[in-house]
């Protein structure tokens, strides 16, 4: 009984590790993208400075959105395109970030001027990393079951290495008392 149990955990072990490993293969080569994002432009344009000003300078939201139309980009053909703004206080910049291909569109805080147009790849990147680029299922349900299935291994990888060592104990410990006994006989004979 304790041979099956062993073979169960050994082969379901060694699938959920396959299954896994490919997922956080994919995981962790995102995710260090994303931890060097700021490094490397091509992963990420850098955030341009906009002009210096106080607040009550600033542009309104209905200004900035009516720059980003301007451009005629064709990720931004209307108000509804645009799935974020970023601000940056310190660089007065605003970072619009389109709903598709993962655009973006930087404008100046204080004159409403684009500053730049770039395409984000770090967007790009970070939905492989959390998996809603390939389905939204897979970012909602799959994920998490990855996520048992590494608590799993951890837990069923324990099991896999304790009861070989503790095997070993228990021989050596029958070993060295048959031994002491073969020692004592020949000790009273």
């Amino acid at each position: 009984m304790r041979m099956k149990v062993y073979k169960f955990f050994w082969d379901t072990h060694k699938w959920t590790g396959l299954f896994a490993g490919l997922i956080l293969l994919m995981i962790a080569v995102t995710g260090f993208l994303l931890i060097v994002k700021k490094d490397y432009d091509w992963i990420q344009p850098p955030t341009q400075r906009g002009s210096e000003g106080q607040l009550a300078e600033f542009i309104t939201i209905e200004h900035l959105v009516d720059a980003v139309l301007a451009e005629n980009h064709p990720d931004f053909q209307s108000a509804d395109d645009i799935d974020r703004v970023d601000f940056r206080l310190s660089k007065r910049v605003h970072k619009v970030h389109s709903k598709h291909h993962h655009a973006e569109i930087q404008v100046d805080a204080v004159t409403g001027k684009v500053l730049s147009t770039d395409w984000r790849p770090s967007d790009l990147i970070e939905s492989i990393h959390d998996g809603s680029f390939f389905a939204e299922w897979v970012h909602d349900y799959l994920m998490p079951v990855v996520a048992v299935a590494l608590a799993f291994l951890v837990g069923s990888g324990v099991y896999l290495w304790l009861i070989p060592t503790l095997r070993k104990r228990r021989n050596k410990k029958k070993v060295a008392a048959k031994r002491a006994a073969a020692a004592r006989s020949r000790q009273s004979n």
